[in-house]
């Protein structure tokens, strides 16, 4: 009986088989960047270990102050505002608003509506002039928001459209905003921002800014920032410097817990015009009020009082004295609130 026949041996010069092929050498790329990789790696180690806090955005650097003073809340004449809740989740409400007899502001009419749930956030209103505007916030992460705003007007040169990213890091914030971009010959306005935790309690950013208002027109800007929080969160500090000679410093202090105070110093020091302007206000949170008192060096005392009567009711009163002028305004104002859901659908407790 023939013996059975076995393949002959491999030779390792000839047979093509993976086993025998000669492995690649090491990526001469790879192997240029690994020191950089692994030093990069031990920084970021080495920059979570410090435990920094996020700054937050250069948008809301003066959140605080804005909200003590009334420069975003003062008024004259009458106004009114009525809103309906139509829904709680996903939120969804509609907003008329009347302005009457202002000495700033002509007579109009506004309507608005608002839709938010968790990812998203959707506001549009359009005027008795037949203004349109519209502001959409589209959240991929809970550190990453993408921002749409436009206005659309009948008025020359009143018509925009932004668009914004916000990124929040563990201790950093980054922000990039484009308004009116065209890409054909890249004019607009271009802005970015970084905003760094130095230490807990101090941040420092920078914001450039690029204009191009036509294709043969540009213009390029930086300004520094800075801001100092306290331990406890009870005052901040900040600071905003432009090379061009504008500074722009503000201090917010919580008293009590229902007593803010903050001041706001800004200064023009160009060859051009030299100026500068302090403001200093306080906030009183009342149990069913809120008043705000403000003054200024340009010789302006304003007040605001919002007073609560129920919690879909109320009335508001402001004034202000400009000694300088001689002059005076005073707003009168409402707001009603109403809603077609039940007590359960609000989240109250059923009445029994």
């Amino acid at each position: 009986m023939a013996s059975p026949a076995f393949p002959p041996a491999k030779d390792a010069s000839t047979d093509p088989s993976p086993s025998s092929v000669p492995q690649a050498p090491k990526s001469l790329y790879t192997s240029a960047l690994s020191p950089l990789t692994s030093a990069f790696s031990r920084f970021s180690q080495w920059r979570k270990s410090l435990d920094l806090p996020n700054p937050g955005t250069v948008e809301n650097l003066q959140k605080e102050v804005k909200s003590t003073h009334l420069t975003n809340f003062m008024f004259d004449g009458a106004r009114a505002d009525l809103t309906k809740s139509l829904s709680m989740n996903p939120a969804f409400q509609v907003t008329h608003s009347f302005i009457l007899g202002s000495q700033v502001s002509t007579p109009s009419y506004n309507f608005g509506a608002v839709f938010a749930n968790n990812d998203m956030f959707l506001q549009g209103s359009v005027d008795h002039e037949g203004n349109v505007s519209a502001r959409m916030n589209q959240g991929w992460a809970e550190n990453s928001i993408t921002k749409i705003q436009t206005q659309l007007s009948s008025q020359a040169g009143h018509s925009m459209i932004q668009l914004e990213h916000d990124y929040q890091g563990q201790d950093y914030s980054l922000n990039a905003k484009a308004v009116n971009p065209w890409p054909a010959d890249l004019t607009g306005i271009y802005i970015g921002n970084y905003f760094q935790s130095v230490t807990k309690n101090l941040a420092l950013g920078v914001e450039t800014l690029y204009q191009r208002p036509t294709p043969d027109m540009s213009e390029f800007t930086t300004s520094y920032l800075a801001k100092i929080t306290s331990n406890d969160k009870n005052w901040i500090a900040t600071a905003q410097v432009q090379p061009s000679g504008i500074l722009q410093a503000t201090y917010w202090q919580k008293l009590h817990e229902k007593v803010e105070v903050a001041a706001d110093l800004q200064l023009m020091a160009s060859p051009q015009r030299r100026d500068a302007i302090a403001t200093l206000g306080a906030k009183y949170d009342l149990r069913m009020a809120t008043f705000r008192a403000q003054l200024d060096s340009t010789g302006k005392v304003s007040a605001l009082l919002e007073q609560r009567f129920a919690p879909t009711f109320a009335f508001l009163v402001a004034g202000e004295i400009d000694h300088f002028k001689n002059a005076a305004k005073v707003g009168v104002g409402v707001m009603i609130e109403s809603s077609t859901l039940t007590p359960e659908e609000m989240g109250m407790p059923p009445q029994h």
